[in-house]
């Protein structure tokens, strides 16, 4: 046997047993006739002990141990002298009386540590080192156990897991699909699933019920902290359901995981948010509710009562009141303006209001305005002395409420407001069915076309699509969407009118989803599902910034492998074997 036990397992109980271990050399310490040296593997860190008085040979050879070798050792548990009470073999160490090397490691390009000295791209590069660290090492730990978590879960609640297939035909409706060139059918290609949205649905057809998967999905578009091209679901559907079933079920499940994971215990009943209410309170659709700065609306006090047109001539004047911030100096002030400003945000500047704790009053706009209309303001915004009011307008109102919501996670972010240790979670529902895309110049699905509009709303399908709400829900964690999903149309009849609505013909509808359209002529169910992120969940759970942590081998923000150099060009004899040429345009 290369090992009796692991790094992570002798405790003072195991004094004077006999023991091999085997693992990487994290660090070595000589001090005069001893070597120290740490080992480690997956599951934690030995001290083994080298005495040049007891053997001189061997001595000398752990004194040429490198930094992640890996090596095979026997010896003696000991009680420590000096214990280390931060580790739970703090108070044992391994003499050592056998020592092998199993494989010699040139020096690794950054150190193994939970604080290392390699950046984001070095690290990605050898990401199989990075994965020896044990912070990240912990958030693969979490992962499988999350996983675990949840399939027990679902499987005690009746749902069947069924993997569907990764190469389908590509639906262009929603985000870019990536495509798979096949050399059978030369000029046709697969695509990767964005989501098994159309496939689940057939599972409810075909009469499983209870649907679930841990899905691979593939998204080929813009990246950031919270996305990667390829991603993984908790993919679910059920049938003979309502909203709040699957809400109150899934409910459950983020419960379980939050108590038996954290040890956090939310709340009986999870609160509901309609769109438009979030919208309105927090200019999001997924409202961080671990602090408050929540919206004031300031219309009837600052427009019209005073001589400044930037807000006589607004649709919307709106901000938030900052506790204790009164004291912001000039500059603190002018990067705030200078942050609203920033191109992703887009405002054209900011407003502030002081009220002083001595009550003196100090604005960027008090020469446009008497003294009593910023007393008036301070009562419509609930500020007290020693307060920070800060003001955005615009000519359209849900705009300058997603660039107010900015500034408020900004400042949420300054004042450290927003715990990673503390959880709100809620659903928003009744989001609109449909949403304007300025690059199709139509209107496009808000989640995707085959979403159940409310049925308070069918009728202004024809004549006011805009306004139809869908049956829609979003489960929503610190800010952070972690999973939706909706009732789904199960007429074929409303099916049609939807996709008539989106612009598409009878021939195109039934090119793209003919499949769909044709099953639901054979008893289709009501049903409906819902997806979370896994990757999102997990990086929530971990206290993450990033998602990239909690997936063993991520693409970076330009959506690049760079371990594995993906993606590359292709060798010319496999372009021919799939009748391809390159014909790259020019920038």
């Amino acid at each position: 046997m290369y090992r009796t036990y692991t790094c992570g397992e002798l405790r003072l109980s195991d004094a004077g047993k006999e023991v091999t271990l085997a693992g990487w050399v994290q660090r070595t310490r000589k001090m005069g006739g001893m070597t120290f040296v740490d080992l480690r593997d997956r599951y934690g860190i030995t001290q083994l002990v080298f005495n040049e008085a007891i053997d001189a040979e061997l001595f000398e050879q752990a004194n040429h141990l490198g930094r992640e070798y890996c090596i095979r050792v026997k010896g003696t548990v000991n009680e420590r002298s000096n214990k280390n009470k931060n580790l739970p073999t703090g108070e044992i160490e391994l003499v050592v009386s056998f020592l092998n090397v199993l494989s010699e490691s040139v020096t690794p390009p950054f150190t193994i540590e939970d604080n290392t000295d390699g950046g984001d791209d070095l690290r990605m590069k050898y990401r199989y080192l990075d994965l020896r660290r044990s912070c990240v090492r912990k958030n693969l730990e979490l992962r499988h156990r999350m996983t675990i978590l949840i399939r027990n879960f679902l499987d005690a609640h009746n749902f069947i897991e069924v993997e569907t297939p990764i190469l389908i035909g590509s639906t262009p409706e929603g985000a870019r699909d990536f495509v798979v060139p096949s050399r059978m059918n030369p000029g046709q290609f697969y695509a990767l699933p964005q989501s098994p949205q159309t496939l689940k649905q057939l599972l409810m057809i075909a009469g499983f019920d209870r649907y679930f998967q841990i899905a691979k999905c593939f998204r080929d578009e813009d990246l950031r902290a919270d996305r990667q091209p390829e991603f993984t679901q908790i993919d679910c559907e059920m049938s003979f359901v309502e909203q709040d079933d699957v809400i109150n079920l899934f409910e459950d499940m983020a419960r379980h995981l939050f108590k038996e994971i954290r040890g956090v215990e939310l709340p009986a009943k999870l609160q509901q948010m309609t769109w438009a209410e979030a919208m309105r309170r927090f200019g999001s659709d997924k409202p961080d509710l671990r602090f408050g700065m929540e919206f004031i609306e300031a219309m009837d006090v600052l427009k019209g009562t005073g001589t400044f047109s930037v807000f006589d001539n607004a649709e919307y004047i709106g901000g938030i009141c900052v506790p204790g911030c009164a004291n912001y100096t000039r500059k603190q002030l002018d990067q705030l303006t200078d942050f609203v400003k920033k191109p992703q945000i887009g405002a054209k500047g900011l407003v502030y209001v002081k009220y002083d704790e001595d009550g003196t009053i100090k604005s960027s706009i008090d020469k446009f305005y008497a003294p009593e209309v910023f007393l008036k303001l301070k009562e419509k915004m609930g500020a007290k002395n020693g307060d920070l009011v800060l003001i955005l307008s615009g000519d359209n109102a849900n705009r300058t409420r997603v660039q107010l919501c900015s500034l408020r996670l900004e400042m949420g972010d300054r004042l450290g407001l927003r715990d990673k240790n503390k959880f709100e979670c809620l659903w928003i529902i009744d989001f609109p069915l449909f949403e304007w895309s300025d690059e199709e110049q139509r209107l496009m699905s808000t989640h995707h076309p085959f979403t159940m509009p409310n049925p308070d709303d069918v009728s202004l399908l024809d004549e006011h699509p805009e306004k139809v709400r869908a049956k829609a829900y979003d489960f929503v964690c610190n800010g952070i969407e972690v999973g939706g999903g909706s009732l789904r149309i199960h007429d074929s009849k409303l099916q049609e009118k939807m996709f008539q609505v989106l612009g598409f013909t009878q021939e195109k509808a039934m090119a793209q989803f003919g499949f769909l359209i044709n099953a639901f002529k054979y008893g289709a169910p009501p049903h409906a599902g819902l997806a979370f992120g896994l990757d999102r969940f997990v990086s929530i759970m971990a206290g993450l910034d990033s998602i990239r942590d909690c997936i063993a081998f991520p693409k970076n923000n330009s959506g690049r492998d760079v371990m594995l150099d993906a993606p590359s060009e292709l060798d010319p004899k496999q372009l021919d074997e799939l009748q391809l040429k390159i014909d790259l345009k020019k920038e």
